[in-house]
C-alpha cells in the first residue's frame, strides 16, 4: 500500500469504519460478520480510486494469527477437548493428510499445467479450516454440542498439520523427491512436541508470575504479550508455534479461575472479546480487499477460465471433506468405543453431513497462499485458487448452513442445561451449609444471618426457573455474600475440576459471580466515599 503512514492511517480507520457498519448491518440481517465482511471487502474492491491493500503473510502469522488462537483456546474447554481428541485428531491430521492427497492426485486433471507436486502445494494450503463463522452460526441455532466441539477443536489443531503438509510441499518442490517416511514422522512428532512444551513451559512460568499480581492493566498486558511469546519461541526452535500457543491458552484458562480476581475477569474478558472481533473484522475485510491484487497476478488466463478453474477446485476440496467425515468418523467412535471405552455411538448421518459441510476456509489458508516463493511454479495462479476456495466455502457453505440445519432438523438440539442447573444447586446447597457453619461459630448477626438464609432457600428454590434475587442492604450482609459467593467459586471450580461440568459452564456462572462480588466492591466504595 502507497502513501506513506498518513495513508496507512486513512485506510486503517477506513477498515475500522468498514468492520463496525457492516458488521452491525450483519447482525441485523441476522447472516454472520464474517460472511457479510468478506463480501463487503469483495465489493469495496469494485470502488474505482481506492488505494490497493495487500495482505501481508507476516502480518497475518506474527500479529493477528497468534491473539487469535490464544483466544479460541481460552474459550475452549478442556474437558471437551480430550474427551473428543480422537475425533479432532481424525480431521485434523487424518482430514487434512486426505485434502493434500485428494488435491495433489485430481489437480493435472482440472489444471493440466499442474503436476501432482504443485498439486501437494495447492492442497497443503487449503485443507486448513476457519471455524468462526461455522460455529457462530452453530451456536445461534443452537446446534449438538458434540458438533461444536470437533469442529472448534479441529480449527485449533489444523493450522499446525496443514503448515507442516506446506513444509514438505515446498521442500518437494525445491529438491524434487519426497522426505522419507521415517523423516516425516520424526519432524511431525518435534513439530508436535516440541510446540505443546513450549507452551506449557511458558504457561507455567505466567500462572506464578499472576498469582503474585492483582492489577487489571497489568494483567491485561500480559494476556496479550503470552499468545506472541509462546508463537516466536516455538518458532525459534522450530516447533509448531499454533500448537505453542493453543496450549498455553488451555492450560491457563483452566488455571484462570484460581488467579484472577473478579474485577480482573471482568476487565480482561471485555478487552479481549473487542480485541478479537477487530482482528476478525479486518482479516475478513481484507480478504474480500484482496481480489484486484490477486487478479492482477495473473494475465495469460481469461477471466472465465479461472472462475471454472476456482469452482472446480473448490468443489473438490468440499467433496473430499464430505468423503472423509463418514469413514472417518466411524473410525475414530471405534476407536473412542473400543479402546477408550467411551459410551458413545456414532452420530447419525445428518450430524455428520453438517460437520461435513462446516469446512469453510479463512484468513490462514489465503497468508499462507501469499507466503509461497515468488520462484514456486504458479504461484499466483495457487494463490487465485485459494482466494477461490475461500470464498466458496465462506460465503456458499456459510449462507446455506444455516438452512441446511434447520432442514435436518437439528435446529434447537442442543438439548437441556443439566449440568448448569445441578451446579448451581449444588453451589448454593455448599453456600448454606457454610451459613450454618458460621452460625454455629457466632460468626453469623442474627439479622444479616436470617435474611441471607431466606435469600439462599428462595434462590435454591427457584434455581430451575433461573430465580436470582439479590438484597445487598447492610455492610454485614455484603461481608457474608461475598464469603458465600467464595465458597460457591470453590465448589463450581471442584467440580470442573471433578469432570462433572465443562469450562464453559464455568465460565458461565463464574461471570455471574464476579458480577455479583464487583457490585459488592462498588456498593462498599460507594459508602465509604
Amino acid at each position: 500500500m502507497d502513501g506513506g503512514v498518513h495513508g496507512a492511517q486513512l485506510v486503517f480507520v477506513l477498515l475500522l469504519f468498514l468492520v463496525a457498519a457492516f458488521a452491525a448491518l450483519a447482525r441485523r440481517l441476522r447472516v454472520p460478520y464474517p460472511i457479510m465482511l468478506v463480501v463487503a471487502g469483495l465489493l469495496v474492491s469494485f470502488v474505482p480510486g481506492l488505494p490497493r491493500v495487500t495482505l501481508k503473510p507476516d502480518l497475518i502469522f506474527l500479529v493477528v494469527l497468534p491473539p487469535l488462537l490464544y483466544a479460541a483456546a481460552w474459550q475452549t474447554s478442556w474437558r471437551e477437548f480430550r474427551y473428543n481428541l480422537v475425533s479432532i485428531c481424525s480431521l485434523a491430521i487424518g482430514l487434512v493428510a486426505f485434502t493434500v492427497t485428494g488435491v495433489a492426485l485430481a489437480a493435472h486433471w482440472i489444471l493440466p499445467a499442474f503436476n501432482w507436486r504443485t498439486g501437494f502445494v495447492l492442497g497443503a494450503v487449503v485443507a486448513t479450516t476457519d471455524a468462526i463463522a461455522a460455529t457462530s452460526i452453530a451456536r445461534r441455532l443452537a446446534l449438538p454440542r458434540r458438533i461444536v466441539d470437533v469442529t472448534e477443536g479441529e480449527s485449533l489443531v489444523n493450522d499446525a498439520t496443514g503448515l507442516l503438509a506446506l513444509e514438505f510441499g515446498l521442500s518437494m518442490l525445491m529438491s524434487g523427491s519426497p522426505p522419507s517416511v521415517v523423516e516425516a514422522v520424526l519432524r511431525f512428532a518435534y513439530l508436535v512436541a516440541g510446540g505443546i512444551a513450549v507452551g506449557l513451559l511458558l504457561a507455567l512460568v505466567v500462572e506464578k508470575v499472576e498469582r503474585h499480581i492483582d492489577d487489571a492493566p497489568i494483567e491485561i498486558a500480559i494476556s496479550i504479550v503470552v499468545p506472541y511469546v509462546a508463537y516466536l519461541s516455538a518458532e525459534s526452535v522450530r516447533a509448531s508455534g499454533v500448537l505453542a500457543v493453543v496450549a498455553a491458552g488451555l492450560y491457563l484458562s483452566r488455571k484462570s479461575s484460581q488467579f484472577f480476581s473478579p474485577e480482573v475477569r471482568i476487565q480482561i474478558y471485555a478487552v479481549w472479546s473487542a480485541l478479537t472481533f477487530v482482528l476478525n473484522g479486518l482479516v475478513f475485510v481484507l480478504i474480500g480487499l484482496q481480489l484486484p491484487v490477486v487478479r492482477a497476478g495473473i494475465r495469460d488466463q481469461s477471466t472465465g477460465t479461472l472462475l471454472l478453474s476456482g469452482a472446480a477446485v473448490s468443489a473438490l476440496v468440499i467433496v473430499l471433506r464430505l468423503a472423509w467425515i463418514f469413514p472417518g468418523a466411524h473410525l475414530s467412535y471405534f476407536i473412542r468405543i473400543r479402546f477408550l471405552h467411551q459410551p458413545e455411538r456414532v452420530p447419525a448421518a445428518r450430524n455428520l453431513f453438517v460437520a461435513g459441510w462446516m469446512g469453510m476456509r479463512g484468513v490462514i489458508a489465503l497468508a499462507a497462499a501469499l507466503a509461497l516463493p515468488q520462484s514456486i511454479p504458479h504461484r499466483n495462479l495457487i494463490i487465485f485458487l485459494t482466494f477461490c476456495v475461500i470464498l466458496a466455502t465462506l460465503v456458499v457453505q456459510g449462507l446455506t448452513l444455516a438452512p441446511l440445519i434447520r432442514f435436518l432438523g437439528l435446529s434447537g438440539v442442543s438439548g437441556p442445561a443439566c449440568e448448569e442447573r445441578e451446579a448451581r444447586r449444588l453451589m448454593l446447597q455448599s453456600a448454606l451449609s457454610h451459613l450454618e457453619e458460621a452460625r454455629a461459630r457466632g460468626k453469623a448477626a442474627d439479622d444479616a444471618y436470617n435474611d441471607l438464609v431466606l435469600h439462599y432457600r428462595q434462590r435454591l428454590e427457584d434455581v430451575d426457573d433461573g430465580a436470582n434475587e439479590k438484597d445487598l442492604r447492610h455492610e454485614n450482609i455484603r461481608n457474608l455474600t461475598r464469603e458465600l459467593a467464595r465458597v460457591e467459586r470453590n465448589t463450581a471450580i471442584r467440580l470442573r475440576d471433578e469432570g462433572r461440568i465443562d469450562d464453559d459452564v464455568l465460565r458461565q456462572l463464574e461471570r455471574e459471580l464476579d458480577l455479583t462480588e464487583a457490585g459488592l466492591a462498588d456498593a462498599r466504595r460507594a459508602d465509604e466515599g
